[in-house]
């Protein structure tokens, strides 16, 4: 057997072990682990995913693995980078989340006196991760201040507070440099062609398939080149809104065409027509635009143009594409709803805590690992956690003065919690529907929903009106629950 064959027959069966999740085996796990340091049969590529499993072998991979890393005398951030030099930190983020926890841990059996307790560390990790998003990731507006990572992490260390110096040298470390992501442009073309997904059914019908992003989430946008096309066509586009919902200045404002391709998670708008063989190049990222957790909705307040969609995307930009159109404009409605409620990650764990001024939250880019239930059940459970958060936030008004930057604060928290209720009502209803149509044809879970719209809501034009509203299908009446039916390319 030849060297490749040996190292596909390696992680092969490595990667069973894992998915069977068999009973802990202490040597096993240690030669796992020595091999995915030394990269003996594996690629950096690889090391993550054999780490971040939710078993008990996994978890005894990773506390080896992590056992040959000495981050004695390191600062927290030092030791950070060099354990993401050794392998790139790819995965769902519940996957990330155990693989920082077990960093955490090492770091602290390295630095007993440095951080304690473990879960100090680990918020202290987690935080380093989300300002790293926020200082140096293209899709956030504002940046966090020093004073403000500060403040945010009020009390969190065990109910006491971190070290403001510790802090304040921390926060100045991400930000001179950022987090950098080990990986080789080799390693991560592989790696991407191994971690694409994708089903058809029968007729050479395209279903809905999951594309996962290899690179870092956070970021860059990719180029995935066999991520799925869920729907072409003409677009005009409009820039509206800048990130954090500003308003873009207006020599920026024009109507550009578009040839617009929704391919993975990401809508790139090209200037040459379409051609499915054709390869994406770096000039069509100038203008994608990402859409997971976003939300697409018919543009009722404006009505300059005919046939005219708003979408805002996860960190609050707006654009207004107009489609050649009605038809068309409730299609490219449904189908960017529809891919962001089935493919958008959940957000990664909330190490930031104690806000005294208002922040949304950070979403990350990555495809989600979930079935088909498991992402309904987390939709559901963020649209109660939003309802729920709406009844407290109303219960406790600012004080008086309407003018003040309490109320200012006031508004813009109840504008986010109502449109992020908005979005996952819109979502969940969109999965049950899928669920319902039993397919996984594109085609024809649009022509169900679009049809049992009809026969709901006297026809398109009562669809139309609900969504001056309501965004894209929420108002419609699901009763249903999740089938079970595990989609193309979904984990079950």
């Amino acid at each position: 057997v030849d060297s490749s064959q040996k190292n596909t027959q390696l992680e092969r069966s490595s990667t069973e072990t894992l998915a069977n999740g068999c009973r802990a085996d202490c040597d096993a796990a240690k030669r796992l682990a020595k091999r995915l340091f030394y990269l003996e049969g594996f690629r950096r590529c690889d090391v993550a995913r054999h780490l971040g499993k939710n078993n008990d072998f996994s978890q005894l991979v990773a506390s080896e693995y992590l056992s040959f890393f000495d981050f004695s005398g390191l600062s927290l951030d030092k030791a950070l980078r060099n354990f993401l030099k050794a392998f790139p930190l790819m995965g769902e983020t519940q996957e990330r989340e155990r693989i920082l926890v077990h960093f955490s841990k090492r770091f602290c059996v390295c630095n007993p006196t440095a951080l304690a307790p473990d879960d100090g560390a680990h918020t202290l990790t987690c935080a380093l991760m989300l300002l790293n998003t926020d200082l140096h990731g293209h899709n956030i507006g504002k940046k966090m201040s020093c004073q403000q990572f500060i403040s945010n992490l009020d009390g969190l260390n065990d109910d006491k507070d971190f070290p403001k110096d510790l802090l304040k040298v921390l926060y100045n470390s991400i930000k001179n440099e950022k987090l950098e992501w080990a990986i080789e442009e080799e390693e991560f073309r592989k790696s991407l062609s191994e971690l694409v997904e994708e089903q058809y059914e029968g007729g050479g019908k395209r279903g809905v398939a999951r594309v996962t992003d290899g690179n870092n989430p956070f970021i860059a946008i990719p180029i995935l080149p066999n991520a799925v096309t869920y729907k072409h066509g003409v677009l005009s586009r409009k820039s509206h809104a800048d990130m954090d919902g500003k308003r873009t200045p207006r020599g920026r404002r024009g109507w550009k065409k578009f040839y617009a391709v929704l391919k993975g998670m990401i809508l790139y708008l090209q200037k040459d027509e379409y051609k499915a063989d054709a390869e994406l190049c770096e000039g069509d990222l100038k203008n994608a635009v990402r859409i997971h957790h976003a939300l697409a909705t018919r543009a009722t307040d404006y009505s300059k143009r005919p046939n005219v969609l708003k979408l805002k995307t996860s960190d609050w930009r707006v654009f207004l594409l107009q489609a050649p159109s009605e038809e068309e404009m409730m299609s490219w409605i449904f189908r960017i709803n529809l891919v962001a409620a089935l493919f958008s990650a959940p957000a990664f764990p909330a190490a930031i805590g104690s806000m005294k001024t208002f922040c949304r939250p950070l979403l990350p880019s990555s495809s989600t690992r979930l079935n088909q239930e498991d992402q309904l059940q987390s939709h559901e459970g963020k649209l109660k956690q939003m309802s729920v958060e709406v009844e407290e936030h109303r219960k406790n008004l600012p004080s008086p003065s309407p003018k003040s930057r309490e109320w200012e604060e006031y508004r813009i928290k109840e504008h986010y919690l109502i449109y992020e209720k908005s979005r996952y009502e819109t979502y969940i209803n969109l999965l049950q529907a899928k669920m319902r149509a039993e397919t996984d044809d594109l085609e024809k879970i649009e022509a169900s929903v679009m049809s049992g719209i009809g026969e709901g809501r006297g026809g398109r034009e009562g669809y139309l009106r609900k969504t001056q509203s309501s965004p894209s299908i929420s108002q419609h009446d699901v009763n249903g629950r999740a089938s079970g039916r595990t989609g193309p390319g979904q984990q079950s």
